[in-house]
C-alpha cells in the first residue's frame, strides 16, 4: 500500500506514519509540505491513499482536493483538518474525499479512523453522523433499512469503489466495463441504501460500518 502525506508540520507527518506502520506491515509513504509538492509525487507514482491537510501553505482546501483527485485520480483522498464543521465536511465528501479525519481526534480515534481507511472504509467524525446522512431524505417514509445483502458482486464492487471517492470514468476503468455499466450498478446500489447519490452514500455507509 502507497500513501502520500500531504502536511506542512513534519511532526505531524512522522506521528501519523508511526500509528500507520503499526497497523499494516506493508505501507510505503511519500510525503509533500505544500500542494506542488504534492502533486509532483502524484504524477510520477501510483498511491491507494492521500491523507490531506486541508489547510496548505498556499493552495489549499478545495483547491488543493480537486487538484489532487485529478493527479491521483485512483487514490482514496482523506482529509485531515483542525475544523470539524459539518457543513464542511459534507462539502469536502461532496468535492470527492473519501473520508475527514479532525487532527483534535484522541489517539485511539485516530487509531481506528486509519485503520477504517486501510481496510478500504470510510471514516467520518461520530458528531457528524449523528446528523441525518439524507438531508433531502423522504421525511421517514422509507421503513426498509438500507442493506447490501440483495446486490450482485459487481454491484458492490462498484459501490466500493465510488466509496472509495473514484469517479465514475476511474471505476469503469477500473473494472473494465462502460461508464454506462458503472452508472446502473450505482443506481442499483443506491437503492438498497436508501440514498440518491455518492455523498449520502459515504454518510449511509460509513454510519452503518459498510467497508469501501
Amino acid at each position: 500500500m502507497k500513501i502520500l502525506l500531504v502536511d506542512d508540520h513534519e511532526l505531524f507527518r512522522e506521528g501519523i506514519k508511526l500509528l500507520l506502520a503499526n497497523l499494516a506491515e506493508s505501507c510505503e509513504f511519500a510525503e509533500a509540505a505544500e500542494l506542488a509538492s504534492a502533486l509532483q509525487l502524484a504524477t510520477q507514482q501510483r498511491f491507494d491513499i492521500v491523507l490531506l491537510d486541508f489547510r496548505l501553505p498556499g493552495p489549499s482546501g478545495f483547491e488543493a482536493l480537486a487538484a489532487l483527485r485529478l493527479a491521483a485520480e485512483a487514490a482514496s483522498i482523506v482529509v485531515l483538518s483542525g475544523e470539524d464543521d459539518p457543513a464542511l465536511i459534507r462539502r469536502v465528501i461532496d468535492e470527492g474525499a473519501a473520508g475527514f479525519i479532525p487532527k483534535a481526534s484522541s489517539h485511539a480515534m485516530m487509531m481506528a479512523a486509519l485503520r477504517l481507511i486501510i481496510a478500504g472504509g470510510t471514516y467520518l467524525p461520530p458528531h457528524v453522523l449523528s446528523i441525518d446522512a439524507r438531508p433531502e431524505n423522504d421525511g421517514g417514509n422509507n421503513s426498509e433499512a438500507p442493506t447490501t445483502a440483495h446486490l450482485t458482486e459487481r454491484q458492490r464492487e462498484t459501490l466500493r469503489l465510488t466509496m472509495q471517492g473514484k469517479s465514475n470514468k476511474v471505476i469503469a476503468r477500473e473494472m473494465d466495463v462502460s461508464e454506462a455499466t458503472v452508472k446502473a450498478h450505482l443506481a442499483a446500489a443506491f437503492r438498497a441504501l436508501g440514498v440518491h447519490n455518492r455523498t449520502e452514500a459515504v454518510y449511509v455507509a460509513a454510519r452503518l460500518g459498510i467497508s469501501g
